[in-house]
């Protein structure tokens, strides 16, 4: 190990739920199948601005963490949206859009490109969609609804700071702040959808809700896939550490990686803020299970107390750990991202972008994390950068530079 390598406090969680030798079978091709894959890969794939986001060895991070390979998904510019986020919540909202056109006209052969094409303006422009978020969900779905030509109205709870809300009314979006934490806005942004005639675009399901979370995490698949595709040949990937969240992310990670390599998948390891930390509690309990209290972190897209229950029936089978970290250790991961001083290039990475890292760094440096998760110094661990700086003001708080600065020195 390093003597550079950053030490931080952590707890870890096996989870007596998973079986490595399961296959991917008819619950988790529920959630997700490999002809959505197939179908978000192609629409996505061809909307105005789309290109794989860079997969990013780190042998600095390697060498500190003690493991053979360490590579660093960067999605800090996706779609000009800083987040991997554009991925799940627009797709999510033109297959909502097409769906919607299609029982109202009984054209079974409208398609996601006609909407982008305003062919149907007149059948959309009637239509709102909504969401809760702590921001980056938000500004994927008000981007969407922008781009396919509907109404948008997206619920922040009282922590989203103020610089998110911002970014997401620049996409034209009316934007309600709300009382309460995440999970309280999910519940007012479906009581007002409800009572208004909305369209609910979440990114975590619940009873009574399930069908739209599917394509947010079928469009998360594409990040999957292209880093299935940047791996070298040579290399295959050990271990995937997960931000998590309400899981659906994580969750479209693992299945599309379940799906391509089977038993020879990498082993997941789910990462959340200890003040947020609903998986290391649900797999404590054996089951979905929620926390209370403000959930106040500064991983805010991570600031979630229940799990997806889409998420679940993936990640409880596949998932071998889940690790809490707190909030000094992701703005130390920020910074040592920023200055590179593991020795790596300068990379931008948010807030909740570097849970998965700081995870691997917490339980790379404790010899019983180590044993329990299977690391050893042949191991290629993966890591996804969610976002960049999503608020550019907290951002340069954290890190002590701007995102314009950092990525001068790279």
């Amino acid at each position: 190990m390093s003597v550079d390598s950053p030490v931080y406090p952590f707890s870890l969680q096996l989870n007596a739920l998973c079986d490595d030798a399961a296959a991917y079978g008819p619950e988790q091709a529920s959630v997700i199948d490999a002809d959505g894959v197939r179908s978000a890969m192609a629409s996505i794939g061809s909307w105005p601005g789309y290109k794989p986001s860079p997969l990013v060895r780190l042998d600095g991070v390697a060498a500190a963490a003690g493991v053979g390979a360490v590579f660093y998904k960067d999605e800090s510019e996706r779609f000009g949206l800083g987040s991997f986020k554009a991925l799940g919540g627009a797709y999510a909202v033109a297959r909502l859009l097409v769906a919607q056109v299609i029982a109202k006209t009984g054209d079974a052969g409208v398609t996601i490109d006609d909407i982008l094409a305003g062919r149907y303006g007149d059948r959309v422009a009637g239509l709102t969609v909504c969401c809760a978020t702590d921001g980056n969900h938000g500004r994927s779905v008000a981007w969407g609804a922008q781009m396919f030509h509907c109404k948008c109205v997206i619920f922040i709870h009282r922590t989203v700071s103020e610089g998110r809300k911002i970014a997401i009314e620049k996409f034209g979006a009316q934007v309600i702040r709300t009382a309460g934490n995440y999970d309280d806005s999910v519940r007012q942004a479906q009581q007002e959808a409800s009572r208004n005639g909305w369209f609910v675009v979440s990114d975590t399901s619940y009873e009574g809700y399930m069908d739209v979370p599917r394509d947010v995490m079928a469009g998360y698949t594409v990040m999957a896939q292209e880093t299935i595709d940047q791996l070298p040949q040579d290399m295959p990937a050990t271990h995937l550490f997960l931000q998590t969240g309400v899981g659906g992310m994580a969750a479209a990670v693992v299945a599309r990686f379940w799906q391509v390599f089977a038993a020879e998948r990498p082993r997941a390891v789910l990462v959340d803020p200890d003040q947020a930390a609903c998986w290391v509690a649900s797999f404590r309990a054996g089951r979905p299970t929620a926390i209370d209290g403000d959930l106040d972190t500064i991983m805010a897209g991570l600031a979630c107390g229940e799990v997806s229950l889409l998420a679940w029936k993936i990640l409880a089978p596949a998932a071998r750990a889940a690790i809490a970290v707190s909030d000094l250790a992701a703005a130390d991961c920020m910074a040592l991202l920023a200055d590179g001083r593991l020795g790596d290039g300068p990379l931008v990475a948010g807030e909740s972008a570097v849970a998965g890292l700081a995870g691997l760094l917490a339980a790379a440096a404790d010899p019983d994390g180590r044993e329990k998760l299977g690391l050893t110094d042949r191991s290629c661990v993966v890591l996804f950068g969610t976002e960049g700086d999503t608020d550019p003001d907290v951002y340069q708080r954290i890190v002590g530079a701007s995102a314009a600065t950092v990525r001068a020195r790279q």
